[in-house]
């Protein structure tokens, strides 16, 4: 299975929505900040849908993605294995945040330096960089949801960033999935689902999943 992202200079979702990939990235990001600015100390340690990791290692992991996906537009790699993160804080939930708030900015900042060229390097091959950006909102918003989920939180994901995170989610997720194993196999939910539910879904993440029913 290969990627084609030729065509996702102006791109359209499954529904014909015209999505603009920066705006998407600073939109997901906007939620992983908030759903990360949320969480009780006391729930750093809590169960996510991830299965094997807490909300220490998700965040780690959101975090990580974002500096693994423009370390080859930056020419520095993230500070650890993104699917190996450690179960602990440098510092507490305030210091956790500083961290966060600044990957995010340098992420942003290293897609939108790509916008006037054909493609950017990245670590699925070259492509424009409207389409990575794409593909690290998907990221961001994932986990965002994951930790928010976690943590008793009331952030939703959006029918609308679902609707503009189909196009990201159905060409790369069943590469990775396919590829590197990293995305659950999809999980069955209801036909009369929410858009929301059914991404999650494709995603490999059960959209009713709580803490008290793992």
């Amino acid at each position: 299975m290969e990627l084609d992202f030729r065509s996702w200079g102006g791109s359209k979702g499954g529904s014909g929505l015209s999505v603009d990939g920066f705006k998407l990235l600073a939109d997901a990001h906007e939620y992983l900040m908030a759903a990360v600015r949320g969480v009780p100390e006391e729930a750093w340690g809590a169960a996510t849908p991830c299965s094997e990791w807490t909300v220490r290692q998700v965040y780690h992991h959101a975090r990580l993605d974002q500096q693994a996906l423009t370390m080859q537009i930056t020419g520095q790699a993230p500070e650890s294995d993104p699917f190996e993160p450690v179960d602990a804080l440098a510092g507490d939930g305030a210091e956790a945040v500083m961290r966060l708030e600044a990957t995010l900015g340098a992420a942003l900042k290293a897609w939108e330096s790509g916008r006037e060229a054909e493609s950017v390097a990245t670590p699925m091959g070259p492509m424009p960089a409207q389409a990575g950006a794409m593909v690290a909102a998907l990221d961001a918003a994932v986990h965002a949801w994951d930790i928010a989920r976690a943590t008793g939180q009331d952030l939703p994901l959006t029918e609308d960033m679902a609707e503009r995170l189909e196009l990201p989610a159905g060409q790369v997720v069943e590469f990775v999935r396919q590829s590197f194993g990293k995305f659950a196999p999809v999980v069955e939910i209801p036909a009369d689902a929410s858009r929301a539910d059914k991404f999650l879904a494709f995603t490999g993440r059960d959209p009713y999943w709580s803490a008290t029913t793992g």
